[in-house]
């Protein structure tokens, strides 16, 4: 049986230029990558780190930067490879019948109409939509419209089948119907695709589908742990080798500064490391190295606060998430950011609260305003830069171009807007400033301005002498 990948990516990259042309922006860093047969390999990473990019350059769908793309061993060179690709959204065309939808693909490759037919059919039936076919999209449930998507991919009979994120639009009943669904017609060998690349926030999803669970990190994305999960089918979740899996992947997740030691390779899974030693081929490129804010609310950050201080001040990430009802990809966030304002840390699995985030979780509404403020000035960059203009210039106000200008020199035109979205949403809690979106200026807010009249007064006094000095 031959050992060769069916896609595998070398020395890969994307980058993207800025708008001055002076420097590009790297999204996915210098890396290989391969899909063998017969695996379903899981992509996991914190929002924005770059999986669904990945994604399209491995589908044939983007091209990379630099690196080279080869099907079964030789050059991709622009052929679109034998691949099918499930969407988040659906994606179906709400003017055709299921039927019809399913059909789509075959017609644009040219199929003729008996044989559509017959395929499209079958595949709807291996799916379980056979009843169905002349219903519109607008008839059927989310759970039926994601299976019209597995349809509309398998009937082309792909290579690699590609989900980005298939199941994070659905509810939590029939995403977990679903799963199960797509795991029968794998093993049974009812699909007829030789491998499954599933990009996924859901770590427990990625322990109980696949293979080979690979975790990126970002800024730009990079493979931080890859790993052969040695499970047999049916994986149970409560089992201990699961559990340790799953506790591991969540520390690679929330601590991507720090080395953690793998499970046990023979029980759990055995990590590989990417390969050192690649040198890059094309003029260096600059990654963003400028503090990232967390795309978390305050809202949120207050809610995970609070929560954490009923119950101690302590707890398991991964029973917090359990209790919330809540995917990884939505906690990270908020967690991030209660770490980067020093409310909160994450040590060994657990989430502590910090004696500077147990006041925030004990203050008033007005107090919480102050102690964020102080917290943001003192943690985050882009907080520090506004406040520190606004108080120089004669009239404390600024247009948002020239803060714009700052993080478009560190981050993707993309990321540039969540970013200031972030900031503004924090600094104008905060009362660092008011931000007037219609003018787009920003203005030192009351608050502001009387917290700098008081340090001036008080740095005044402390400097005057206190009596004459003799002539």
């Amino acid at each position: 049986m031959s050992t060769e990948p069916i896609i595998e990516a070398r020395a890969i990259e994307k980058s993207y230029p800025q708008p001055d042309g002076s420097t590009r922006i790297q999204v996915v860093g210098l890396m290989d990558f391969s899909i063998e047969t017969g695996k379903i390999i899981a992509l996991l990473g914190a929002s924005g780190c770059g999986k669904s990019t990945l994604l399209r350059i491995l589908s044939g769908l983007s091209q990379p930067t630099s690196g080279a793309l080869f099907w079964h061993g030789k050059p991709l060179n622009g052929q679109t490879p034998n691949v099918a690709i499930v969407f988040q959204s659906f994606a179906l065309f709400p003017w055709l019948t299921v039927l019809e939808n399913v059909e789509a693909p075959l017609e644009a490759r040219g199929i003729e109409a008996v044989e559509r037919r017959k395929r499209a059919l079958r595949t709807l039936d291996t799916v379980g939509l056979d009843g169905f076919e002349t219903a519109y999209p607008k008839e059927l449930s989310g759970g039926m419209k994601q299976r019209v998507g597995f349809a509309r991919a398998l009937v082309v009979e792909p290579e690699v089948l590609f989900m980005d994120e298939p199941f994070s639009a659905l509810d939590v009943l029939t995403a977990e119907n679903l799963r199960g669904e797509l795991l029968e017609l794998w093993l049974s060998k009812k699909m007829p695709t030789s491998a499954i690349f599933i990009v996924t926030h859901n770590i427990e999803e990625a322990v109980m589908l696949a293979d080979r669970i690979v975790v990126l990190g970002r800024n730009p994305a990079r493979i931080r742990s890859d790993i052969n999960v040695r499970l047999l089918h049916p994986r149970d979740r409560k089992s201990p080798r699961f559990i340790e899996l799953v506790d591991y992947i969540y520390k690679v997740m929330t601590e991507p500064d720090v080395e953690h030691a793998p499970p046990d390779a023979e029980s759990t899974g055995e990590v590989v490391l990417p390969a050192g030693g690649l040198k890059r081929r094309e003029p260096p490129v600059r990654s963003a190295k400028y503090q990232v804010l967390p795309h978390a609310r305050v809202a949120g950050i207050a809610g995970l606060l609070e929560l954490l201080h009923d119950r101690g001040g302590r707890e398991d990430l991964f029973r917090l998430s359990e209790d919330l009802v809540m995917d990884v990809e939505d906690l990270l966030p908020i967690l991030e950011a209660c770490q980067l304002l020093g409310f909160a840390w994450l040590k060994e699995g657990d989430v502590q609260v910090s004696k500077a985030g147990a006041e925030f979780a004990e203050a008033d509404i007005q107090t919480r305003k102050v102690l964020f403020r102080k917290a943001a000035l003192e943690n985050v960059t882009i907080l520090k830069q506004i406040d520190s203009v606004l108080k120089r210039k004669s009239d404390h106000a600024i247009e948002e171009d020239f803060f714009r200008d700052i993080l478009d020199e560190h981050f993707s035109e993309e990321e540039v807007q969540r970013q200031f979205d972030t900031a503004m949403n924090w600094g104008r809690y905060a009362e660092i400033f008011d931000y007037d979106r219609e003018s787009g200026r920003l203005v030192q807010s009351e608050a502001a301005a009387s917290e700098a009249a008081r340090a001036e007064t008080a740095i005044s006094q402390n400097h005057s002498p206190t009596s004459t000095p003799d002539a």
